[in-house]
Order: structure tokens, then C-alpha cells, then sequence
């Protein structure tokens, strides 16, 4: 005998999954570093990368409680993307030339939501389904848990640092990274392992944008074939 489906869930019970309420958490420690960003800045860099770090938090509650939810995959993605762009809006006022943090904010936001709405095209549960993809460096940075941790940390990490390394707001990107990078300490050390995952992860989304784009326009052209 067949068993009768189980009772629908409300909206409700969804907004409240484990890992959506560490999502709200997150939103709401984000508000407060950012707004004590200037006046304390070893504070603000605690509560972000708590923030960040609770990133990974929600997404291991999410699958040992079975909470996964596409409202959760993208209040996970928002606070990611926003927190990000933000700490790169402010390090776009510090140093010179600021233009460098705006392309990569516009970068990040850009291949991200393109990566998100194609997965909706595909008809794909996840935006880390990239095994189709003919880019072995985009295949093994979604395939690899700890390489991608690796590299996301690694640029979280290099923007915190060169926020604190910020005295004024006219301070040179190049001198500031080449003066740390002398030094012998573990300010240089954290920038040099950082660097390299920091530049790892702005390759990927440029793959990750082109790729995005192409089953854009390919969804295109086959919308057209089908008139």
C-alpha cells in the first residue's frame, strides 16, 4: 500500500530552516561591522570573517538536516555578494587607484548572478554543478571543496589585511602590497599565500562569466530554432 504524502510545508517552515536563521545571523553581524568599520577596525575584521566563516556553518547544516532550500542557496549568495562588494567599495577609498576594487566588485557580482541564472536555464539544483563544463580549472574549483574554501578565503582574507594595512586615503595598492611582502612577518606571509588563491579565484570568474554568457545565448538561439 502506497504511503499518503506527508503534510505540505508552509513558507514559514522554510524562512526558518537552521541554515536560513544563520543566514539572517550573518546579515545582521555584517550591519554592525560595517558600521563601526572606521572606528574599529580590528573589530570590524573579526565580525566579518565570522560572518564569512558562519558561510560555511549554513551550508553543512543545510545537508546534515536536510534543510537545503533554493531561498537559502540565494540569501547565502546575496550575503556573500554584498558583504564582498562592500569591503570593496571602501577599499576603493583608500587606496589608489580605485578603480582596481570596482572592476573586481563589478567582476565578482557579474559572474556570479550570470552563473546563478543560467543554473535556473539549465534546470540545474545547484550552481556548483559544473561537471559539463570543458574548463578543468572551473571543474576542479567547484569539485573540490577545500580548494575553492582555499581560494575564497584566500581573497576575504588579502581584503581584510589591506584594510588594515590602510592609513590614509592616498595610499598606493602597488607600494602598500610590495612594502608588506618585504617585511618578514606573518602579515607578508598571510599576503603572499593570499595572493595566489586571490588570483586563482578572479580567473575562475572570468571563466565562470563566459561560461554563464554562452548557455545564456545558446538558450537564445534555441528559443528562436523552436518559433
Amino acid at each position: 500500500m502506497a504511503k499518503k504524502p506527508g503534510p505540505r510545508p508552509s513558507k514559514l517552515s522554510v524562512y526558518l530552516y537552521i541554515p536560513n536563521i544563520i543566514g539572517y545571523i550573518r546579515v545582521l553581524v555584517n550591519c554592525a561591522a560595517f558600521c563601526l568599520c572606521f572606528r574599529n577596525r580590528m573589530l570590524f575584521c573579526i565580525l566579518y570573517f565570522s560572518s564569512f566563516v558562519c558561510d560555511a556553518v549554513d551550508g553543512w547544516c543545510a545537508r546534515q538536516f536536510n534543510q537545503v532550500s533554493t531561498f537559502g542557496a540565494v540569501l547565502d549568495m546575496i550575503t556573500d555578494r554584498i558583504s564582498t562588494a562592500c569591503l570593496l567599495v571602501i577599499l576603493s577609498q583608500v587606496y589608489k587607484p580605485g578603480l582596481i576594487f570596482l572592476s573586481l566588485l563589478a567582476l565578482d557580482i557579474a559572474s556570479h548572478w550570470l552563473q546563478m541564472y543560467s543554473t535556473f536555464l539549465l534546470g540545474k539544483d545547484s550552481h556548483k554543478d559544473v561537471k559539463d563544463s570543458t574548463s578543468w580549472l572551473f571543474r576542479a574549483y567547484y569539485g573540490n571543496r577545500m580548494f575553492m574554501a582555499y581560494c575564497c578565503v584566500s581573497c576575504e582574507v588579502l581584503y581584510l589585511i589591506l584594510f588594515l594595512l590602510s592609513e590614509n586615503q592616498t595610499d598606493k595598492l602597488v607600494d602598500v602590497l610590495a612594502s608588506s611582502l618585504q617585511k618578514m612577518s606573518i602579515i607578508s606571509f598571510l599576503v603572499g599565500i593570499s595572493l595566489f588563491g586571490w588570483a586563482i579565484k578572479q580567473v575562475v570568474n572570468i571563466i565562470q562569466m563566459k561560461t554563464a554568457a554562452d548557455v545564456c545565448a545558446l538558450h537564445d538561439i534555441e528559443k528562436k530554432l523552436k518559433r
